[in-house]
């Protein structure tokens, strides 16, 4: 049985906070939460509380690099671009530092080996470059992970694309983006297919990448959670598990 993951169990240049599950109820899973760039690790954490995921700890993790220029916040990529056409900061710009962080300090070291959780109880939530870091960190795993949501974060071009279904990664992912004005379009999605086994698409009747606004648009969300999250809701402590 996994135990409630600590600020201690993590190398202490990491920034996080760690959300405990509703009524002390026992932590099953694990949502690794990503930010969009600019912002910080709070917004994520107070989403972990209003979303009161049964049997559930959340980390809000926020990114390794901070905005220059003193524009405050963080973010995933390993440099800042800007676009020479909008004159807004490009989200792709590579992913091997948050790779590293995400896969081999928190999930591997932390959850995995110092907390007992096996992979498939460990899922991530990005939005925009966050949503990008967790497919990116995903297909660095060998082994299924619980599950992905990035709302508006398509696959780095960074990491190319399996043409045969063997190699595939069979992490299920849901990816969510405006109709239009959105980094989901369709050739990001024939990226994300040629990756993943199991790619659900959601397009919300509305233009933008923004978070949810609605209880509609959460809903698909609410619902992936719904499938992907374990429950020993009823099973003894001391039960064995089998297999």
């Amino acid at each position: 049985m996994p135990r409630q993951p600590q600020s201690s169990d993590f190398a202490s240049h990491l920034q996080l906070s760690i959300v405990s599950p509703p009524q002390s109820q026992k932590p099953v899973n694990v949502l690794i939460m990503l930010h969009g760039l600019g912002d910080t690790k709070e917004s994520f954490a107070k989403l972990a509380r209003q979303m009161q995921l049964p049997e559930t700890v959340c980390i809000s993790v926020q990114g390794p690099q901070p905005l220059p220029f003193g524009l405050g916040g963080f973010a995933w990529g390993d440099d800042f671009t800007f676009s020479e056409s909008s004159g807004t900061m490009d989200y792709d710009t590579g992913f091997e530092n948050s790779n590293r962080l995400i896969k081999e300090e928190i999930i591997e070291k932390a959850l995995m080996q110092s907390c007992g959780y096996k992979s498939r109880n460990i899922l991530l939530f990005g939005f925009g470059q966050g949503g990008m870091a967790a497919v990116a960190s995903t297909l660095a795993f060998k082994t299924e992970l619980g599950g992905v949501v990035s709302i508006g974060g398509p696959q780095p071009s960074s990491i190319s694309s399996h043409s045969d279904g063997t190699s595939k990664n069979t992490t299920a992912i849901i990816v969510l983006g405006g109709s239009s004005d959105t980094l989901i379009h369709q050739s990001a999605l024939t990226h994300l297919k040629k990756s993943f086994n199991h790619v659900e698409y959601v397009k919300w009747s509305r233009s933008g990448d923004s978070m949810p606004r609605s209880v509609e648009e959460m809903t698909p969300i609410m619902k992936f959670f719904a499938r992907r999250l374990q429950s020993r809701s009823g099973i003894p402590d001391d039960a064995t598990e089998l297999g």
